[in-house]
């Protein structure tokens, strides 16, 4: 069944979800706002992986495989752990008719709904993740130690795969590019990318050479030492607001700026 849902609000949107009579959407822990009474909410440590959403018994396997469903849930914890991503998930089940439930991200910003036919993965950056239906398997992507380190928002990132619909969120405006239509590349600030389709290759590279004006755009420019490369066919969603630019102006309002005047390779990194 396709997952009915609303996104509304503007500078802070949620998720309405209309829910069908046994029809099961998750989130990660935090994100969940309201139920009716007939939605069940079930908080645990194991993904939808492989298992459409529902809990995995013991049956089927007896003590081998209840060991193997164990040994899946810790690996799935410890890769969320070493991603920085929540430790659980928050299962809503409607009982008895049809249910509602809301969600929402954690900054001012923008939600999309992507819909996956089991053709194309999505990625998404560290937290971007709101809610997803039980159709929808989540897991953890690594970019690579070297594009990562450089990088600082890629090393990481949130896999989608399978058939449904999955809810992101981001800071600011979104706005959607195909880099084919720009000569096949784009270069963005590693802060700016929210999501893109499998088949785009994500690269990072450093602004500018060893010289005067390379070193002038690392040090007054804004962007540090590196740029993001989206590369390919394919859907891009970028994002206007970044993270550490938000940290950086509520500092500012707070009196504690210790970004300087060069606002680039010296800033403060929030977190």
């Amino acid at each position: 069944m396709t997952l009915q849902q609303e996104i509304v609000g503007n500078a802070m949107q949620m998720a309405i979800v209309n829910l069908h009579p046994g029809q099961t959407v998750y989130c990660e822990a935090g994100k969940f706002l309201f139920k009716t009474t007939n939605v069940t909410m079930e908080t645990r440590l194991s993904g939808p992986q492989g298992s459409g959403g529902q809990a995995q018994g013991g049956s089927g396997g007896g003590m081998g495989g209840m060991l193997r469903q164990a040994m899946g849930t810790a690996m799935q914890v410890g890769q969320r752990m070493l991603a920085g991503e929540s430790l659980a998930f928050q299962y809503f089940t409607s009982q008895g008719g049809e249910g509602t439930v809301g969600f929402a991200g954690v900054l001012p910003g923008e939600m999309r709904a992507l819909e996956l036919n089991g053709t194309r993965a999505w990625f998404a950056e560290k937290d971007a993740f709101v809610a997803a239906e039980s159709t929808v398997e989540f897991g953890i992507a690594f970019a690579g130690g070297r594009t990562g380190m450089s990088g600082g928002e890629g090393f990481v990132l949130e896999k989608f795969t399978g058939h449904g619909t999955v809810i992101i969120a981001g800071a600011g405006n979104f706005i959607d590019l195909n880099p084919a239509d720009f000569g096949g590349r784009i270069e963005v600030d590693t802060g700016c990318v929210v999501a893109f389709e499998e088949g785009i290759q994500y690269g990072v590279q450093r602004v500018g050479g060893l010289n005067r004006q390379g070193l002038m755009n690392a040090v007054f420019g804004g962007e540090g030492l590196s740029l993001a490369t989206l590369e390919g066919n394919g859907r891009v969603i970028l994002q206007s607001l970044t993270i550490e630019s938000l940290a950086n102006a509520l500092k500012k309002a707070q009196g504690g700026d210790k970004q300087g005047p060069t606002g680039g390779l010296f800033s403060t990194h929030a977190g």
